[in-house]
């Protein structure tokens, strides 16, 4: 990946089993990690490692790699820890949530008890930080992205998009449909980690109603 980056592939598909592989090695590079290694940035199916080439050769890189991945006494990764989520789904906070339920002639409420029945794998963080990519979404309530992206998408909006979940951490533009919105905050630019959701951990939605909400930021 140019001349400042390596990427790992570990399979070819989005599945808990290759998410498993990319953690474990994100954990054992890390771990380890040599002087020259800039960043590691785990994903779906990969591992990107940023890296110095003034400090470390490619070659020793993928050696490394290597040696850490075919070694049987690698630590574990951590345990996943489950977080429960508030949500307030429909209305103002969730404009896409009735376009979901008439897109799987569902009503709301079948719609809202089909999201909150999975507890969701944090496959990845990503695209704004803090981000969580969480799945798998049921088939009865998977839905494409929107066909034309909002400009601006308010923090804390809970979204769909295929099978997959996640929760806008941060004002951004976006694609993905909107069924609701929590109050929990999950980027903290002075916290460590700065993101409440790691990868690997695990998600579980429950409805709020907007009062409870309120209540909840205070």
């Amino acid at each position: 990946m140019g001349d400042r980056s390596l990427l790992v592939e570990l399979g070819d598909e989005i599945s808990p089993v290759v998410n498993d592989r990319v953690q474990e090695l994100f954990t054992a590079v890390d771990r380890h990690r040599p002087k020259g290694i800039l960043d590691l940035v785990p994903s779906y199916r990969s591992l990107l490692v940023i890296y110095d080439p003034l400090c470390i050769a490619l070659d020793a890189i993928k050696t490394g790699i290597e040696e850490l991945w075919e070694n049987p006494d690698r630590s574990p990764p951590p345990p996943p820890q489950t977080t429960k989520i508030p949500v307030v789904y429909g209305g103002e906070h969730g404009p896409d949530l009735q376009l979901v339920a008439q897109y799987h002639h569902l009503t709301v409420r079948e719609v809202i008890g089909f999201h909150t029945r999975p507890i969701y794998r944090v496959y990845m963080i990503g695209f704004a930080p803090g981000y969580p990519y969480l799945g798998v979404v049921l088939d009865e309530i998977a839905t494409p992205r929107r066909e034309t992206p909002r400009i601006l998408v308010p923090k804390g909006s809970v979204g769909i998009a295929q099978k997959q979940t996640g929760i806008y951490p941060v004002d951004s533009p976006g694609g993905w449909q909107i069924i609701g919105w929590t109050p929990i905050e999950l980027f903290d630019p002075h916290g460590q980690p700065p993101s409440h959701l790691i990868m690997g951990d695990r998600v579980q939605f429950h409805a709020i109603t907007a009062q409870e909400a309120s209540q909840w930021q205070a």
